[in-house]
């Protein structure tokens, strides 16, 4: 799908991303259910891009692990599953309680095998994914979206003009700092647009090491992430500017922010971000998954 054809004042060669379209890397040979033990090791690649994450796109499923690299901590969960099968599959009742809020321009920010972005573009709303994933992002071509294979902390197009920015799946972890992140996005949207949000169910605020494995063992390198339940969600949009204005439940959590346009436009996003660093224990990384190959 072109710019034009979904109102996007975006050049063809950057909505032709030919990164996205590359051959995708292989991250083993296929797997072999008759003997799963003679798949070889590889070498961990760059995150979501040529880990088994490709790879579970690719095939629809998993089972897909975040493996928690550090820190340990006693009683917390080694291993967070990742719902491939979900991420793959047409929108469920929770995701069309999202996508019923959304006016356009919509930014699916980490769009996955885009199937918001897909369900936005049949309903004729103006929408685009970015994902660092090639896999992710020929996926979300293929089922009738655009997309750009980007990291959010990128330069994008229409910077301060969209309407709806959506942050799903998880994906509030991006860069393992969620006050950069929500700063990052509030430069993003346009004067009165929104944020919707999707929280972990647990009220959990955590900042971690963390790794994309299969059930082979199979990984890719340690980068930063976050685990933040609605509590955490709201402290970093208090810090950044945005204001409440919903927040549900439809199996999953979710909360809808506006842009607040009084105390924050003279704070650049460096200082936003250095308010994220101040609270004790935390620390402030981009990382591996907020980058792109060159």
């Amino acid at each position: 799908m072109s710019g034009a054809a979904i109102g996007m004042e975006i050049p063809t060669a950057e909505w032709n991303d030919p990164d996205a379209a590359a051959p995708q890397p292989q991250t083993g040979i296929p797997l072999s259910p008759d003997s799963p033990d003679l798949v070889p090791p590889v070498e961990p690649g760059e995150p979501w891009t040529d880990d088994p994450y490709a790879q579970a796109l690719r095939t629809g499923r998993g089972p897909l692990y975040l493996r928690r690299v550090e820190p340990h901590a006693y009683g917390v969960a080694e291993l967070i599953a990742l719902d491939v099968e979900r991420w793959c599959a047409a929108p469920d009742a929770a995701d069309t309680s999202v996508l019923r809020r959304c006016a356009g321009p919509v930014l699916d920010v980490g769009c996955g095998p885009g199937r918001l972005v897909a369900a936005l573009a049949a309903r004729g709303v103006p929408a685009l994914g970015v994902d660092v994933s090639p896999a992710a992002v020929a996926l979300t071509r293929r089922h009738g979206g655009a997309a750009l294979r980007r990291s959010v902390f990128d330069r994008l197009p229409r910077e301060g003009r969209w309407g709806t920015i959506l942050l799903m799946d998880g994906n509030v972890g991006i860069g393992g700092d969620p006050v950069a992140l929500l700063a990052r996005l509030r430069d993003l949207v346009r004067p009165g647009g929104r944020l919707l949000a999707e929280a972990a169910d647990d009220d959990v605020d955590q900042r971690l090491t963390v790794r994309v494995e299969d059930a082979h063992g199979r990984h890719g390198r340690p980068f930063p992430w976050a685990r933040v339940g609605a509590t955490g969600l709201l402290h970093a949009a208090d810090s950044t500017g945005w204001i409440l204005t919903g927040r549900w439940s439809a199996d999953r959590t979710f909360v809808e922010l506006h842009r607040a346009d009084t105390g924050f436009d003279e704070l650049p996003v460096p200082q936003l971000r250095a308010i994220g660093r101040s609270a004790p224990g935390q620390r402030s990384t981009r990382g591996d998954a907020t980058r792109t190959r060159p």
